[in-house]
This record gives C-alpha cells, sequence and structure tokens, in this order.
C-alpha cells in the first residue's frame, strides 16, 4: 500500500503502529466481540441442528436397511423351505 511505503523498516513507523492499535484496541475489540460472539453463537447453533437431523436421518436409513434385510432373509428362508421340500426323495438303487 501506498500509505505504508516510506514506513518500511522505519523504527517509528512500526511505533506509530503499534501505539495506535493499543490506542484503538480497546475501542474495536468489544465492538469486534459483540458482533462475533452473536455470529459464532448462530453457526454453533446451525452445526449443532444439522448434526441432529444428520443423526436422525442416519437412524431413519438404518431402519429401512435392516427392515429390507429382515424380508430378504424370509425370503430366501421360504425359498429354501420350499425347495427343502420340493426334492423327491430319491430310493437307492436296487440291486
Amino acid at each position: 500500500m501506498a500509505f505504508f511505503d516510506g514506513w518500511k523498516g522505519n523504527i517509528l513507523g512500526g511505533l506509530a503502529i503499534g501505539i495506535g492499535a493499543s490506542v484503538i484496541a480497546p475501542v474495536i475489540i468489544p465492538v469486534l466481540a459483540s458482533v462475533v460472539k452473536p455470529l459464532s453463537k448462530a453457526a454453533i447453533k446451525g452445526g449443532y441442528l444439522l448434526y441432529e437431523k444428520g443423526r436422525e436421518t442416519v437412524a431413519e436409513v438404518q431402519e429401512v436397511v435392516e427392515d429390507l434385510v429382515a424380508e430378504a432373509r424370509a425370503e430366501i428362508n421360504e425359498l429354501q423351505a420350499g425347495a427343502a421340500d420340493a426334492e423327491p426323495t430319491v430310493a437307492p438303487p436296487a440291486e
């Protein structure tokens, strides 16, 4: 920045910036804190709500998958039981 070009390497310039910052900081920090605190609080609330919604969604998906697996197992057991009943008994060969 053109404003700071003449101050490079100048100890007085650094001193002036440091003193200015120490004078302005007590005024600016409370103002920034009053703005940043509600914003960070809102971000935390949003993140928490998103997390809870995600947990609910995962639980619902898990329930659906468990139901599908149970139905598939039941169908497989039915097919196996039907196949066992349908198998003809083989008589031993006559000698």
